[in-house]
């Protein structure tokens, strides 16, 4: 009698207890699973989670299999803001007004930042802070070692990702604004000796083959280009052979700046290939960082501490020269 007593409390406690509560999600959502960029920022997300590992908050990364699926992107921000664990999101806008509309449509309560890419200034009250790379300085680094490389200016071809992206169009305007010496220009004809080739910008949504086949269409069809400006490292990281096949030919051209190539990102095989003397100069990002901080930051919104905005991440700049010692570790 006595052991069917203990039997029966125990299986009481066992039903009472349940399933162990799920923890509050601070939830990331990036462009896609696919680019090593947004792996990176999972890499610092699942640190903070090891070191916090009794917090009642949980990093949790998401987004869609594909960099190129705006609409998919759009729809996994839509339903994790209608999950009641979801007490904060992070955003990486692959396109921004899309973005921006799904989240009005949602009308959270919880807070919503972004990092990596940010909303359009007109949408920018939708979320509370930005956390990143100050994409404008990226750009604005990269147009300098292009103009360093060929200070009397040339014709150049800027590869850009997604035409929607707010963060690729800073950094584009940032490096026009360098090579120019004048700010807000749309395109270069002329200006600090730069013009834009026709075809260009190309836009490649962050595929890496589509990005290389570009170029070398680009190429072919202008002779007589003077330099690249990619604002995102995809054709080095996402494609670093057909890459590599592309410029060695052109490495002696590029060890001496008559040919100038300036890249966005440190990532993958693209400190490898600047290694080589294949792209004159990169500036890099800090992704990791990003992934672990921004847990931290969501939990600083929801218990409505002050957070900056924007909350910039660092840069990283390599030269073939630099290589060893560029990024920060």
């Amino acid at each position: 009698m006595r052991k069917s007593l203990l039997l029966a409390a125990a299986a009481v406690m066992a039903l009472g207890a349940g399933p162990a509560l799920a923890k509050k999600q601070l939830v990331i959502v990036v462009k896609g699973l696919d680019n090593p960029f947004f792996e990176a920022i999972n890499q610092g997300c699942q640190k903070w989670n090891k070191e916090n590992a009794s917090s009642e908050y949980e990093c949790f990364y998401t987004g869609p299999a594909s960099t190129s699926d705006e609409a998919g992107e759009a729809q996994i921000v839509g339903d994790m803001l209608s999950k009641a664990d979801t007490v904060a999101m992070a955003i990486s806008p692959s396109n921004a007004p899309l973005i921006a509309q799904t989240i009005k449509s949602a009308n959270p309560s919880i807070p919503i930042m972004t990092i990596d890419a940010d909303l359009t200034k007109e949408d920018a009250a939708l979320r509370k802070t930005y956390l990143g790379t100050d994409n404008y300085l990226m750009g604005f680094k990269i147009g300098e070692y292009i103009k360093k490389g060929k200070p009397n200016g040339g014709k150049i071809c800027t590869i850009e990702g997604n035409p929607a992206a707010d963060n690729i169009l800073r950094r584009a305007q940032g490096m026009r604004d360098a090579l120019s010496g004048k700010e807000g220009l749309a395109a270069l004809a002329g200006e600090g000796g730069w013009t834009e080739v026709a075809g260009c910008p190309v836009f490649t949504n962050d595929d890496g083959a589509k990005g290389v086949q570009a170029m070398t269409d680009i190429l072919a069809a202008n002779p007589d280009l003077d330099a690249f400006g990619i604002m995102g490292g995809w054709p080095l990281f996402g494609a670093p052979q057909p890459y590599r096949d592309l410029f060695k030919p052109m490495a002696d051209k590029i060890a001496k700046n008559e040919f100038v190539i300036g890249a966005a990102d440190t990532i993958g095989d693209e400190v490898a290939i600047a290694r080589e003397g294949l792209v004159t100069a990169l500036v890099g990002q800090r992704p990791f960082e990003m992934g672990y901080k921004a847990p931290s930051v969501m939990i600083d919104l929801i218990e409505g501490k002050k957070v900056d905005d924007p909350v910039f991440t660092g840069l990283d700049e390599c030269t073939k020269d630099t290589v060893d010692t560029c990024i920060q570790k």
